[in-house]
């Protein structure tokens, strides 16, 4: 298998907003007992997308909020990858609202965006993050979100219009500035998001930390100097040094110590299920297959960890080149039903029933 996921790549316009359960209870007086709407979230969290469906109808019976529960269909039938679908739940929750703006209001927009932009409707989901600027236009995310819009549709000047807008309301975010960075590389705009880089380092010279210098140096490709700025750092226990330090090395084509890295690291903290991947993906590299497969598996056990696509896709890697192609096909056709979208996972899947 040559492809593999990740953890850099860019996702276009998926909002980066957490589900928010905490408002989903029932108001019949069961204080005790989760409302069917809350337990239909759960089963979303868990990609459990049929369960969800089927808790989120029996909350309906029940008579539990239909605006909740409409945004809980649209999330689902968005797992599912049924956009069609997801949009008209949650237009039908937008169009709930009490006509006072709230968190909700927003929240739903950006998940119909993500949903619009799925479904190869990038002008509605550029409309509504225009809806969401109106109302708020110090709101970072959207500026970043359209213009990643933007971008994928080749209009460089508004994406970079948004992009500057971004930056501005927070120039020393080197987060957002290397987000930035990242989605310009994919679209083929690498030396324009290396320019964000330059400047964040050139204007904010004085006060830039060790670490963000490090990883800026990192992704300008300067990794001699990445790896002088991190190793002041201890990244024996500094999450953000050891990962980017790791992956310094690993650029540098010394696997062997970028795993000393993470290995030593997890020796601290066995919660950081990205610093297993990077951990898995060294001894990958280095033929290490039983460990690199343990690595995997010790980042999927971590409850709640955002990486369980990735870490599943890496152990169907690693079952593949240990030669256990049934445990593979039998793990790849399980991580379709969780993820249908995967197109370099449905042809790797094509290969491992050939096996």
């Amino acid at each position: 298998m040559k492809h593999r996921k990740t953890t850099g790549k860019i996702r276009i316009g998926i909002a980066a907003y957490s589900l928010c359960l905490g408002t989903l209870l029932t108001g019949c007086g069961a204080e005790a007992e989760e409302s069917y709407t809350k337990q239909g979230m759960t089963a979303v969290e868990a990609l459990n997308y049929e369960e969800a469906l089927s808790l989120f109808a029996a909350a309906q019976e029940n008579g539990e909020d239909t605006r909740q529960l409409y945004r809980g269909m649209g999330i689902a039938f968005m797992g599912k990858t049924d956009y069609a679908s997801a949009i008209t739940y949650l237009e039908a929750a937008l169009k709930l609202s009490n006509g006072r703006v709230e968190d909700m209001d927003f929240d739903i927009n950006y998940y119909l965006a993500t949903a619009y932009f799925k479904n190869g409707q990038p002008q509605e989901a550029i409309e509504s993050y225009d809806a969401i600027l109106a109302l708020r236009p110090k709101e970072m995310d959207a500026y970043y979100l359209r213009g990643c819009v933007e971008l994928s549709q080749d209009n460089y000047e508004a994406a970079q219009a948004d992009f500057d807008a971004a930056i501005a309301l927070d120039t020393k975010n080197y987060d957002q500035m290397i987000r930035i960075y990242m989605v310009l590389e994919e679209y083929g705009y690498k030396e324009v998001g290396q320019s964000y880089l330059q400047k964040a380092m050139t204007e904010n010279e004085k006060s830039i930390s060790d670490y963000d210098m490090g990883r800026i140096c990192y992704y300008m490709g300067d990794y001699e100097n990445a790896r002088n700025f991190l190793t002041n750092l201890k990244t024996t226990t500094d999450y953000g040094a050891a990962l980017y330090l790791g992956r310094t090395y690993e650029a540098l084509g010394d696997y062997n110590y970028a795993a000393s890295i993470y290995a030593d690291y997890t020796d601290h903290d066995q919660t950081k299920a990205e610093i297993y991947n990077q951990l898995g993906l060294c001894r990958m590299k280095m033929g290490e297959y039983e460990l690199a497969l343990s690595a995997f598996q010790a980042a999927m056990n971590i409850e709640d960890n955002s990486m369980m696509q990735t870490l599943k896709f890496n152990e169907i890697v690693t079952y593949e080149y240990m030669g256990e192609y049934k445990t593979a096909s039998a793990l790849m056709n399980s991580y379709l039903k969780s993820y249908p979208d995967d197109e370099t996972a449905k042809r790797e899947y094509e290969f491992l029933q050939t096996r």
